[in-house]
């Protein structure tokens, strides 16, 4: 049984570049998702989509971008049209070089937003550019002035 699920658990990192997701985790994202539903006019919210970045696709953990039609009939197992923002939920055994260097190429293909969410510190860094970020803890609303959302955190690490 457990070689199952360590064979499980290597697939999911190798096919999405990242680590098998944990409880706390779990529970920001699904957080994040709901918070965000309240922009769900504006904004299609999609978790776990493969974006080709060239050498190397990426799965952010959630994506945000303008509001996408749903078309049963024609569905995309990986997006070519960048999204507006992204936004990355940090585990412990990621670093925050590989994070920022994961900014970088978000960036590099005209992404104009990215969230770091650093759970222990219930922290959330909003970047606009490699420059250009502002910080947010559990204390206080999230502003995203690019994408006009703001965002109860203490909400989102509830």
């Amino acid at each position: 049984m457990n070689a199952v699920l360590e064979t499980t658990t290597n697939n999911y990192e190798i096919e999405r570049g990242k680590p098998m997701p944990s409880k706390n985790h779990a529970i920001i994202q699904g957080n994040l998702i709901v918070s965000l539903g309240a922009y769900r006019r504006t904004y299609r919210i999609m978790p776990e989509l493969k974006l080709n970045l060239e050498p190397k696709s990426v799965v952010p953990d959630i994506c945000i971008y303008p509001s996408l039609e749903f078309n049963p009939m024609n569905d995309e197992s990986a997006m070519t049209e960048m999204p507006l923002c992204t936004i990355e939920i940090i585990s412990s055994s990621q670093t925050l070089e590989e994070m920022l260097a994961k900014a970088k190429r978000y960036f590099d293909v005209g992404i104009g937003s990215y969230w770091l969410v650093l759970p222990p510190l219930r922290t959330i860094y909003v970047f606009h550019s490699m420059d250009e970020f502002k910080t947010f803890n559990f204390t206080q609303n999230l502003i995203d002035k690019k994408l006009e959302i703001e965002l109860d955190l203490g909400e989102v690490f509830s």
